[in-house]
């Protein structure tokens, strides 16, 4: 697999409103048109290149995009302050989804679909920018994370996420870790009530992802957004 990374860099003294990613791309520019897309947001304090070994696991037909988050966390870089943290609100996480939707808008006009993939916090991004722009993507992907308890903000458009109903796909190990049992339960009944929900619990993989679940990732794909049986 080749990958790209676009020249335009995020930095922690850009605003986010003229935040611009680093991106990988699975596919050259000149590949891309007329292809699904599906983007991929990492977990905290990772990168942009976390995710992108999922692509030799996905149906080749989509190009595949692996975004890194605006603030530096760590060794890597996080979407949004952690709920635990002094700083956190959901205003910067609604800061944060603004600015990868803006970064959307530029890039989804040459592709058939837009889908969405998100690895714990990126989890949270991806659930997240449903709520904001309920109709915009063809499926939204997952992996070991949760949704945001948006505390009536008006900017999450849940009651339009209930009435599109997008497939979603939620895969998870009961002993997961890190995400808290109140994060699941949360996120459990707002997905229930919100989406098209294919849930599947992992034995033994804790807080990751592992070839099983890829290959369901992979089928759920394949017949959502390609239409195979």
């Amino acid at each position: 697999m080749e990958t790209m990374t676009d020249t335009a860099r995020g930095d922690a003294a850009t605003p986010l409103d003229s935040w611009a990613p680093v991106v990988l791309w699975s596919k050259p520019e000149d590949e891309r048109r007329g292809t699904p897309l599906l983007v991929l947001f990492h977990g905290y304090m990772a990168d942009e290149a976390d995710l992108m070994g999922l692509t030799d696991h996905l149906p080749a037909e989509f190009t595949v995009a692996s975004v890194r988050a605006p603030l530096p966390a760590g060794p890597g870089f996080s979407w949004f302050p952690l709920e635990r943290d002094a700083d956190y609100s959901v205003e910067h996480v609604v800061e944060s989804v603004t600015a990868v939707s803006a970064w959307l808008d530029g890039v989804r006009g040459v592709h058939s679909s837009v889908s969405i993939l998100g690895f714990s916090q990126g989890m949270g991004v991806a659930t997240s920018l449903l709520r904001h722009r309920p109709t915009d993507f063809a499926c939204v992907v997952g992996l070991s994370g949760f949704a945001v308890p948006a505390e009536d903000h008006a900017f999450f458009r849940d009651d339009a996420v209930a009435a599109s109903r997008t497939p979603f796909f939620w895969g998870r190990d009961q002993e997961d870790p890190v995400i808290t049992a109140e994060m699941i339960e949360f996120t459990h009944a707002w997905l229930v009530k919100h989406t098209a929900l294919t849930k599947i619990l992992y034995s033994n993989m804790f807080h990751g992802i592992n070839l099983r679940e890829l290959g369901h990732v992979r089928e759920f794909l394949s017949m959502t957004v390609l239409g195979r049986r």
